[in-house]
């Protein structure tokens, strides 16, 4: 029995107005019935089957009807879950085989066709994070991201063994991803992060593509399990108060024969002119974003993954390379523009305000963060005001700043300060996370801890302060994993997190530190609730580059903390560090603690403010700065009225 398409979703799909074509497109088995009904957009085939292992992959007695003109065919039969299919597409250039683009589940690679999802019967457990999600205004909530690739966190040290059926195509040494829901969700946990981030999760052909070249956008990779298992990791993250967001790269797609190149035998996800359809730098294909039915397909992945998964929110990858025509194009002659002669890609800015617009309106409380390596302005303005309409972006920019300046011997460092000050210049003109992420420890960027200057000992201390000085700048944080161990290698993407470094002393005292800095930060509002309102942080001095060292406040409606930190390896004596009041002040925290492999320059003992005529009669505490070192001291309410210095 062939079913319909309403004339209203073959409306709205061929509009670029369907934000749950999912819903009818792809693969869909009807238990009751026992058949499968498959739809595909196809609108340059001249006919269209379904291949499997019954046919030979030929499509034959498996032809899919035209059912409009624009391109739908549709085609129902007693095919059952669990089946594994192409679509056999008849073109001007010959018979195609291609993978469905809406398929739910794929197989592992290096086969490549998609598997017919029986419906899920998975039951959530995560009512009430969703409840208190929605309750919680994240822009004044703790957001410090654990991000991770799902398949180099842990891998298991495997050999042929008889328990197992051993083929070519299956990989022992991956976790499950209900594997991983026993060990990483605990971990996250105890380390204090409040999120964890995927690298994509898409199905994806080249392992070291890490999931930026995408084959299945609707299809979580089957390397660690099927779709309810990838639910599972996910509710079990929830459950423990974690949320869970997954990168998602809708800027482009690979050229995989099988996957969305040349789908119907003439360029349709892709633009028809190549010199907007390739990426050359990537070896890829952009989406045609002006193309109706890409919106459609695009916009509703987006909204799948929210909706059928759970996910609190999407890292929309390469923003920068949608909005530039010219991205990577050093080439003048190549060089393409728009009707107004500049290089501003109109079609993929107009996609992503529609595609924020439509994820808010049914997702008003997730996170949708741009990695955007641009200047151009407003990325998390909101749309009605001229704004791309994202919530979050990268601040790249801090990034570069100040690993820049971490990674200079401290004796030059004071010719550098503008390095740690010049991002607060632009600091509340976008809503900002500040990330260490995998792009900065893979490919010769050297490991975070390589990075840093010195000999062991200083370069685990410089390592401990720029986290310090990270976590308590304003704005939201997000550190790659391994990055809390101190890490020597570089992050190798094929092989686990070197674990076994934390029976080392610098490092187990480094992956304690972190954990310690992780639930402070979660225990301190001054750190989170006041990110995007310039009421939240103040300089107290931002000019010190003579003796590197910097000191600021951060506050909240509820508390005040002052920060400072010394970027050199000198113990400062008797510092006279401006405070606010005239009071007494408490050490609450040091990077320098001998428990996280610091030298144990701490002050336990209350300092008490004074008046400083040297100073402007400003009050002053006189304290000891820890080499490499941050140090956070609040108000303890005591007021002491002493007379001026002499």
């Amino acid at each position: 029995m062939l079913h319909s398409i309403s004339e209203l979703d073959q409306y709205l799909f061929h509009q670029g107005t369907h934000y749950e074509s999912y819903q009818f497109l792809g693969a869909h088995y009807d238990k009751n019935k026992e058949q499968t009904t498959f739809t595909v957009w196809a609108p340059h085939a001249h006919q269209v089957a379904v291949g499997l292992d019954v046919n030979n992959w030929t499509g034959e007695g498996y032809s899919l009807k035209r059912v409009t003109d624009a391109g739908l065919w549709r085609g129902t039969f007693k095919v059952a879950p669990g089946t594994t299919y192409k679509y056999v597409l008849d073109t001007d250039g010959g018979r195609l085989l291609k993978a469905d683009p809406y398929a739910r589940y794929a197989q592992k690679r290096p086969r490549t066709a998609s598997i017919v999802e029986a419906p899920s019967d998975y039951e959530w457990q995560d009512e009430d994070w969703l409840k208190k999600r929605d309750k919680t205004n994240h822009f004044k909530a703790p957001i410090n991201i654990y991000e991770v690739h799902l398949g180099t966190w842990r891998k298991r040290e495997v050999e042929k063994q008889a328990e197992w059926s051993v083929d070519e195509y299956t990989d022992h040494t991956y976790y499950t991803y209900r594997e991983m829901a026993e060990e990483m969700v605990p971990y996250v946990k105890e380390m204090g992060y409040s999120h964890v981030e995927f690298l994509p999760v898409t199905e994806h052909p080249f392992d070291l593509s890490w999931g930026y070249q995408v084959t299945g956008y609707y299809a979580p990779t089957s390397r660690f399990g099927s779709p309810d298992d990838f639910k599972y990791l996910i509710d079990c993250f929830h459950q423990a108060g974690i949320g869970v967001i997954m990168d998602w790269v809708p800027a482009h797609f690979c050229k995989d024969a099988h996957g969305l190149r040349l789908f119907d035998g003439k360029p349709l996800y892709e633009y028809a002119d190549p010199q907007r359809a390739d990426k050359r730098g990537w070896g890829t294909l952009t989406f045609d974003f002006g193309r109706p039915e890409i919106q459609s397909f695009l916009i509703s992945n987006a909204n799948y993954w929210l909706s059928e998964f759970h996910l609190d929110g999407l890292r929309v990858d390469a923003v920068h390379s949608m909005t530039d025509l010219n991205f990577e194009n050093y080439t003048p002659e190549t060089k393409i523009y728009n009707n107004e002669g500049t290089s501003e890609h109109k079609e993929a800015i107009a996609f992503l305000k529609k595609l924020n617009t439509v994820i808010f309106d049914y997702h008003p409380h997730v996170l949708m963060m741009a990695e955007d390596s641009s200047d151009m302005p407003m990325i998390t303005g909101p749309v009605d005001k001229g704004g791309l309409g994202f919530n979050y972006k990268w601040d790249l920019g801090f990034m570069h700043d100040t690993l820049d300046y971490f990674e200079l011997p401290q004796e030059v460092r004071r010719h550098h300060h503008q390095h740690l000050t010049f991002p607060m210049m632009y600091r509340y003109n976008e809503n900002y996370i500040l990330p260490f992420s995998h792009d900065e420890v893979v490919h010769g960027k050297l490991s975070m801890l390589d990075k840093m200057p010195g000999d062991q000992w200083q370069k685990f201390a410089n390592l401990r302060a720029l986290y310090g000085y990270q976590l308590t700048q304003p704005g939201k944080s997000l550190l790659f994993m391994g990055s809390e161990l101190g890490l020597y290698s570089e992050w190798k993407d094929k092989e686990e997190i070197d674990w076994f470094i934390l029976k080392y002393p610098y490092h187990h005292g480094m992956q304690k530190y972190v954990k310690a800095l992780n639930e402070f930060y979660l225990k301190h509002s001054a750190l989170f609730a006041l990110d995007y309102e310039p009421e939240g942080f103040e300089w107290i001095d931002a000019d010190n580059n003579e003796q590197s060292v910097i000191s600021y406040i951060r506050r909240s409606e509820d508390e005040e903390l002052i920060i400072v930190i010394n970027m050199t390896g000198q113990v400062y004596y008797d510092f006279e560090l401006k405070v606010p009041e005239l009071a007494g002040y408490q050490e609450i925290f040091n990077s320098d603690a001998a428990e996280y492999g610091g030298s144990n320059q701490i002050i336990t003992a209350e300092l008490f403010a004074f008046k400083d005529k040297n100073q402007g009669y400003k009050s002053i505490i006189k304290t000891k700065l820890p080499p490499f070192g941050m140090s956070i001291y609040q108000q303890t309410g005591k007021i002491k009225k002493v007379g001026e210095s002499k």
